[in-house]
């Protein structure tokens, strides 16, 4: 009987003692899950705010890739010229690329971008080649441009050779100022608008000269940006 009570006791204190193991283990196990807890949750945290920093000191982003935003009411644009006879002339709009390499639709001569002025909506892309083609279609294409179009070139390879008067006149028209001193394998970009008052303020030119050349036989390309006003009723 004694050994009996004796083996109870034993048997007793046994299990306590493997549930008090039981019980400390299980307290060790759940601090450490709570201190991994804590310091995944930390990490991701931390990650997050370096992320948001991140984010909120990168440069923002406009609409062609110009240097600033355009007030209300304008349209924003940016072109380059060709390089030499490699590169074809890039015309973008509101963030549309409207002429470039790319898309396939720039050639030798002046390429011309035509923009409606009110919606920004394009209207019409060409190129003509002032080197080994004729000024004709080209002349009678500017007599057709409706009032209110705003109109891009930019030139590429050669844009002057076959140009003549008339043709230089009736670009004068449309703002430029540069159309009358454009020559052979010169650089240049200009953007006007049919039926504007006053010369246009977004034209650049880069004359053809081998002691200044950037490329052998042509200037460096020219680039410009900017914002058009808006049509108004």
């Amino acid at each position: 009987m004694k050994l009996e009570k004796a083996e109870s006791r034993v048997c007793a204190a046994k299990l306590v003692v493997v549930v008090a193991i039981f019980l400390l283990t299980f307290y060790v196990i759940s601090q450490v899950f709570e201190i991994k807890m804590d310091a995944n949750l930390g990490h991701i945290f931390a990650r997050s705010a370096l992320d948001a920093a991140a984010r909120s000191t990168k440069p923002p982003r406009y609409k062609c890739g110009i240097s600033k935003a355009c007030p209300e009411k304008h349209f924003a644009f940016k072109m380059a010229s060709g390089a030499a006879n490699v590169v074809g002339p890039k015309i973008c709009v509101e963030d549309n690329v409207l002429m470039s390499g790319v898309k396939n639709n720039v050639g030798r001569g002046i390429n011309v971008a035509l923009v409606n002025g009110k919606t920004g909506e394009l209207l019409d892309t060409k190129f003509f080649d002032m080197w080994g083609g004729d000024v004709a279609p080209f002349i009678e294409f500017l007599k057709s441009i409706q009032d209110g179009t705003i109109v891009l070139m930019g030139t590429y390879d050669d844009g002057a050779t076959k140009l003549n008067e008339e043709a230089r006149k009736l670009i004068a028209e449309l703002g430029s100022t540069s159309i009358t001193n454009l020559g052979f394998r010169d650089n240049w970009v200009f953007c006007g608008g049919k039926g504007i008052k006053t010369k246009s303020p977004f034209e650049q030119h880069i004359k053809n000269n081998k002691d200044t050349n950037k490329y052998e036989g042509w200037p460096e390309v020219v680039e410009m940006e900017g914002c058009i006003p808006q049509k108004q009723d």
